[in-house]
C-alpha cells in the first residue's frame, strides 16, 4: 500500500502525458494537471478512497518522449519534485521512432540509460519506491509485426530492472493480451498504441491493483 503522506510521480510519454495542461503540472491532484488518461484515473481512485492520507500526484509525462528524453530531464522532472513512488511507463517511442524515423534507441541503450536514470534517482532519493510498468502494443493500427518482438526486448528489460531494484512490475501487455480476448485491439487502443477510453481505465486497475504491493 501506498503510504500515506507520499508524493506519487507519474513520468513517460504521450500515454501518460495524455493532454495534461502543463500551466497546472506545479498543483498536486490538479484534474488538469493530471491529464485525461490512467494517470488521471489512478490518481482519482486513490484520491478519492483515502481522503486523509495527504497524497500528492503529479504528472510529468511528455508526448513522444523516448528513455534518453525522460533521462535528459531527471533533476527537474523526477528529482527535484522528491517523489517517494516514482511511476515509470517509457519505451514506445523508442520503438516507434526506430522504426518510422530512425531516431530510436536500441534495446541495451535502452537498458543502460534506464538503469542509469533508475540509480541516480535511487541516488538522490534512497527511500523511493519504484513503479515500473512494461510499454505495450497492440496489434492494429500503426503497429507491424516487426514492432512486437522489440518490444517483447523491452518487457524483458523492464522485467530485469525491476527485480534488481524491487520495483512493483506493472504488466500492461499482459494485461491487453488478455483484454483482447473480449474486445478487439482497436476498442482498447485504436492506433495500437494510444489508449482509448476503456483502455485507459483497464490500466488505471491495474496499475492500482499491483501497487497494492508497495
Amino acid at each position: 500500500m501506498i503510504p500515506k503522506n507520499s508524493i506519487i510521480l507519474f513520468q513517460g510519454d504521450s500515454i501518460t502525458d495524455c493532454g495534461r495542461n502543463r500551466e497546472a503540472a506545479g498543483t498536486p491532484n490538479d484534474l488538469c494537471g493530471l491529464g485525461q488518461g490512467y494517470a488521471m484515473m489512478a490518481a482519482a481512485e486513490l484520491l478519492s478512497t483515502r481522503p486523509t492520507d495527504g497524497l500528492r500526484v503529479f504528472n510529468r509525462g511528455i508526448s513522444g518522449n523516448r528513455v534518453v528524453d525522460l533521462d535528459s530531464r531527471i533533476k527537474n522532472d523526477i528529482i527535484h519534485l522528491k517523489p517517494d513512488v516514482l511511476s515509470i511507463l517509457i519505451g514506445v517511442n523508442d520503438t516507434w521512432h526506430g522504426k518510422t524515423s530512425d531516431n530510436g534507441v536500441t534495446v541495451p541503450k535502452y537498458e543502460r540509460v534506464y538503469r542509469a536514470l533508475l540509480d541516480e534517482v535511487r541516488e538522490a532519493r534512497p527511500s523511493v519506491k519504484f513503479v515500473l510498468c512494461e510499454p505495450f502494443v497492440l496489434r492494429c493500427g500503426v503497429v507491424r509485426d516487426d514492432w512486437v518482438e522489440e518490444i517483447d526486448e523491452r518487457r524483458a528489460v523492464v522485467a530485469k530492472l525491476a527485480k534488481e531494484f524491487g520495483a512493483v512490475l506493472v504488466q500492461f501487455q499482459s494485461m491487453f493480451d488478455a483484454a483482447v480476448k473480449s474486445g478487439p485491439p482497436e476498442y482498447w487502443a485504436s492506433d495500437g498504441v494510444h489508449p482509448t477510453a476503456a483502455g485507459h481505465l483497464l490500466m488505471a486497475k491495474c496499475w492500482l491493483e499491483k501497487t497494492t504491493l508497495l
